[in-house]
């Protein structure tokens, strides 16, 4: 059987490949390999030179006091009276719990508890004076007095069925203001009072 067509040219290619490119003595001579070396990196002929930089130096940061600023001013909650005009002044009389009496001469507009504790007596007002407590509970010794107020409203009328030692003529001192028709008011503190927290329904 003949060889197939065109293996004899493949033959006599892959012979004259394998003589002339990789015979021993056709192989190509290899390239020498530089040898390093190693040059300095500033010549002789070259001087060396350094730059100097000015370095600006660092501003401390502001402290926080500087940042923002606060100012106070005097803190005014109760016990603030404006002082009565000469002429105007009007008269009112506390009877402690221990039956100390106390008169104090007072501006019209000014509410008991207010000028119970400008005189540091002991009256609380723990809600501000909002008529939220009954801690400011006072009791008008004079009848007569007593109607010359205005009528408590049903806020003031709350309040009062927490007092202590309710009276028909009691009243809390946050919502009575002076004025000339009570000039001369008498009103006595309570032996104790009562304050209701959050805590005393647990």
């Amino acid at each position: 059987m003949p060889p197939p067509r065109g293996s004899s040219i493949f033959r006599n290619l892959q012979s004259q490949c394998s003589s002339r490119f990789f015979h021993a003595d056709s192989v190509l001579p290899r390239c020498p390999r530089p040898t390093p070396t190693r040059t300095p990196a500033y010549s002789s002929a070259r001087s060396r030179t350094f730059t100097t930089h000015s370095i600006r130096p660092r501003l401390p940061l502001p402290s926080p006091t500087y940042l923002r600023q606060f100012t106070t001013t005097q803190y005014l909650s109760h016990g603030h009276l404006t002082p009565p005009k000469p002429g105007e002044e009007l008269k009112v009389t506390f009877v402690t719990k221990e039956g100390n009496e106390f008169t104090f001469e007072v501006a019209e507009g000014d509410n008991l508890l207010d000028i119970g504790q400008a005189h540091d007596l002991e009256m609380e007002g723990a809600c501000g004076g909002s008529c939220a407590c009954s801690t400011c509970h006072v009791i008008v010794e004079d009848q007569d007095m007593y109607d010359l107020l205005e009528e408590p409203d049903d806020d003031e009328n709350d309040m009062l069925d927490l007092a202590f030692g309710l009276t028909e003529t009691s009243r809390l001192g946050c919502q009575v203001k002076m004025k000339k028709d009570i000039d001369g008011l008498k009103v006595k503190l309570p032996a104790m009072t009562r304050n209701l927290q959050a805590s005393d329904f647990k």
